[in-house]
């Protein structure tokens, strides 16, 4: 039986489109396809994620490969990428209903110490029970023993839980430790079609 949904965050609960991010900087394509590179193809963004490096410290780096013209772009990708926070159609209204129905919701998310700073804005966040993130436990998805840590933080059974991800190798990670999921592609009515095949009440749509 399903007792409890974990949500990743970026990609799920609020946009992630790098593309998206860097082109509202308004740089021209040749500055659009560093930045894509330098900033979040980078060994630092990845640094970040696992909480080995410091958002200035990363942006220090980042800053030292790139063109000065770009320092101050680099700066906003890094510390602003958020701003504003664009919740993914439908997902408040699916959690609400995981609520009331009685569930138990927690986030499990690859992301920086800064994330701290900007969750209490996405509008989701009020209804979960607790979180899990990459930078403070110094884990990252997919490896298993993240997801080990998240069910014994919060006292869950794995087979007890069912995992929404937009990565596939994520939801893997969590079949290692007998956690089933699904691989979310921004569509909020196929994922409440998923849940009630995993036998999840959901209210009617």
């Amino acid at each position: 039986m399903t007792r409890n949904i974990i949500f990743d965050m970026g990609g799920v609960l609020i946009r992630f489109d790098r593309e998206y991010f860097i082109r509202r900087l308004g740089v021209d394509a040749g500055d659009e396809r560093i930045l894509m590179n330098e900033v979040f193809r980078s060994v630092e963004w990845a640094r970040m994620d696992r909480g080995s490096i410091a958002e200035a410290d990363a942006v220090h780096n980042i800053c030292e490969r790139t063109p000065e013209r770009l320092h101050d772009a680099v700066e906003k990708l890094v510390t602003m990428w958020e701003r504003p926070i664009l919740p993914i159609d439908g997902m408040y209204e699916l959690i609400a209903d995981l609520k009331n129905n009685g569930y138990g919701v927690f986030l499990l998310s690859n992301a920086s110490l800064r994330q701290h700073e900007y969750w209490p804005h996405i509008p989701a966040s009020r209804f979960f029970d607790g979180k899990l993130i990459s930078a403070d436990v110094r884990l990252v998805k997919p490896q298993p023993e993240i997801y080990t840590l998240l069910c014994s933080t919060f006292g869950l059974t794995p087979s007890e839980c069912f995992m929404i991800d937009d990565t596939p190798q994520n939801i893997e990670g969590a079949y290692e430790i007998g956690m089933p999921g699904f691989v979310f592609n921004d569509d909020a009515a196929a994922l409440r079609i998923a849940l009630k095949n995993r036998g999840v009440t959901l209210s009617a749509q």
